[in-house]
């Protein structure tokens, strides 16, 4: 559906990312664009031995199938807290990324999607669980009329200079600041 495609950014401190971009879904799918999200980070399943699920509202949403947005994730074992320190838990990460980047960049190159969603890909970027050539080599090869939305923080200036469009979430207050948890419905 789109003529040109570009590459945006969505990055900085301030919540709002991944909304921004679920909204940019559901306003492309609602023109009849082809739109996938894919998640990283957020996998579908949790390691044994996490008390506490990652239930992810916009996601469920789009499975209930009023909307026609596709939705995937790296389904690695991943705890934010703890896989950081385990070299394994690293190494597997990285190796998933890059096959998930493969495979959405031969989505990208065939077009089978008018708009992509990498959600969390920058964050990805700046921890290291990401290579940048990776991504380059995606935005390369992707198809003059495909939309690519980047999330995360941690936008480096290399990674600016590929997008077309780069906007910076700031956080001024927030209800984590006096100790309110993450809210179900409102957070994730």
């Amino acid at each position: 559906m789109l003529e040109k495609g570009l590459v945006q950014i969505y990055t900085g401190d301030g919540k709002g990312k991944t909304t921004a971009a679920f909204g940019l879904a559901l306003r492309a799918a609602g023109q009849g664009n082809k739109v996938l999200v894919y998640q990283f980070l957020k996998p579908p399943s949790l390691p044994l031995g996490m008390a506490k699920s990652i239930d992810i509202g916009e996601r469920f949403a789009l499975q209930l199938g009023a909307v026609r947005i596709r939705t995937e994730a790296i389904d690695t074992p991943w705890d934010m807290s703890k896989s950081f320190e385990d070299e394994k838990a690293v190494a597997r990460m990285q190796a998933a990324i890059s096959e998930a980047l493969e495979r959405i960049a031969q989505t990208a190159e065939k077009r089978f999607y008018d708009v992509l969603i990498l959600d969390e890909i920058v964050f990805c970027l700046s921890k290291g669980l990401a290579k940048l050539e990776d991504v380059k080599s995606l935005i390369d090869r992707k198809d003059s009329a495909v939309e690519i939305v980047l999330t995360g923080r941690g936008a480096t200036e290399e990674l600016i200079e590929l997008a077309d469009l780069v906007t910076e979430m700031k956080n001024i207050k927030h209800p984590f600041d006096s100790g309110l948890p993450a809210r179900q419905g409102i957070e994730y």
